[in-house]
């Protein structure tokens, strides 16, 4: 349900310029999803939503360049997402982990201590292990994208 919604705010915010929360949240009443501000929040933190200009001067709801970027190669180069205690474990595609843990660093998630690449696999620690259970469930929902 939570992913179906997230794709859905996706596509509202990609086909209509949306400004406010409570416009959001009646765009997706009008598509049968009844959602609370608290949970719109949340679902605006975990998606890395924005408000920028558009072309037109109007501010609107937009995925992050950096999470945009992110999204993007975590598609084409995350195969696995594993965690212990406070380390996330991302194991990539041969050759695409540098780039991938750049683009990680570059979002800045919440929690996150610091990073480190090899060839196919990133250590992401972070200051907890509940901070490693969140920021892990969020990267496997992305490969899933």
């Amino acid at each position: 349900m939570k992913n179906n919604r997230r794709d859905i705010i996706l596509e509202i915010i990609n086909d209509i310029p949306v400004s406010t929360q409570e416009q959001l949240i009646g765009l997706l009443a009008e598509r049968g999803i009844a959602v609370t501000q608290a949970t719109l929040s949340r679902d605006i933190q975990q998606l890395s939503l924005v408000k920028l200009r558009d072309d037109n001067g109007v501010y609107r709801y937009t995925l992050s360049p950096a999470a945009a970027v992110e999204k993007g190669i975590f598609s084409e180069a995350v195969v696995d997402v594993d965690y212990a205690l406070n380390t996330i474990v991302l194991k990539c595609r041969a050759g695409m982990a540098q780039g991938t843990c750049a683009a990680i660093d570059s979002v800045r998630h919440e929690g996150v201590v610091g990073t480190i690449a090899g060839d196919d696999t990133i250590f992401i620690l972070v200051r907890s292990e509940a901070d490693a259970k969140k920021l892990a469930k969020k990267f496997r929902n992305d490969i899933l994208i």
